[in-house]
């Protein structure tokens, strides 16, 4: 995405987070597509390898649940999980 979709993007979803927290995990498939495309562009770096403990500690700085988030992320496709599940890549 440009940096005009990422500004469209976080206006798109800036009413579910509250002093710098997200406030509830949408459950409109849409909703949360566009959550889900905030939190990949402003927390992982295209090319770059995170461990599980770096996602989490991530996702944490913005909810608590973080095994939902990065599942949501692993499913829709925003992370990969390498083959031996201990790392993870932005994929889009």
């Amino acid at each position: 995405m440009t940096d005009g979709d990422g500004a469209r993007d976080a206006r798109g979803v800036s009413h579910l987070f509250a002093r710098g927290r997200l406030i509830a995990i949408p459950r409109r498939v849409a909703r949360r597509e566009q959550l889900l495309a905030h939190l990949a562009e402003t927390l992982f770096e295209r090319g770059r390898v995170y461990s599980e403990r770096e996602v989490n500690e991530a996702l944490l700085t913005v909810h608590d649940d973080c095994a939902a988030l990065r599942r949501y992320l692993v499913d829709e496709g925003w992370l990969a999980r390498s083959r031996d599940g201990m790392n993870y890549g932005r994929v889009r």
